[in-house]
This record gives C-alpha cells, structure tokens and sequence, in this order.
C-alpha cells in the first residue's frame, strides 16, 4: 500500500488524444499525441520568440481494445503525467493513460464527464 502522502505527489491531468497508431510489430501498443495545454519557446532565424503548442507522446498497451485507433481522436481523457520519461519499443513515453479492463474482458478509459480545460489537474 502507499501512504496519503505518496498518492498526492501522483499529477493526474486531462488531455485530449491528438493522434493514435498501431507501433509496428507490436500487438498492444500504441502511441499517442496528446494535448495537455503546455507550450513550448520556439525562436525563428529571426530572433522572435513565439509559444507553440507542445503535445506529448504517450505509448500504451491499450491496441488490443482499439481495432480502429483512430476512434481515440478527439477524446478527453485522464493522464499521469509526471511520471520519469520511459522507453518502450524505442518510443520515448511522457505519461500514462488512466484505463481499467475487467476479468470479463470490460474495458473503460477514464474520461471526464463535462468539458474541463485540457491540463486540468485532478484534485
């Protein structure tokens, strides 16, 4: 078990699925671009400075549920998003989808139930 204390430093944030596909030669990951609202600096050889959008990667094992990916576009759903970047099949990760499947072969991403701000930090 964690203690209290532990689970809080857990960050869960909406966002919303930007892209999703199949990693080859894999059964169950896929790879996805999500919007969390964050930005990023970019400088143009001019020197002016703009904010862009900055979405995340996200690899999950969630393939098996999806025969079409791209029925994921455009969801809102929940991430944990400060989790240490990891590696999976050569893709870097940068968070974790909240899903849950059953013994009966149920399965559910979290998604909020009204439209919520993407980045929105559950509390």
């Amino acid at each position: 078990m964690i203690s209290y204390d532990e689970f809080k430093k857990v960050e869960i944030r909406a966002g919303k699925i930007l892209s999703a596909e199949k990693i080859p030669d894999t059964d169950k990951l896929l790879k996805l671009s999500v919007d969390f609202n964050e930005t990023a600096e970019m400088t143009s050889p001019e020197g002016v400075v703009t904010q862009v959008s900055k979405p995340r990667t996200i690899v999950s094992g969630i393939a098996l549920y999806f025969t079409d990916p791209q029925v994921l576009v455009g969801k809102t759903c929940m991430f944990v998003t400060n989790l240490e970047p990891r590696t999976i099949r050569g893709h870097e990760s940068n968070g974790m989808i909240f899903a849950i499947s059953g013994s009966d072969g149920a399965f559910s991403l979290l998604e909020p139930q009204t439209l919520i701000p993407l980045g929105s930090l559950a509390g």
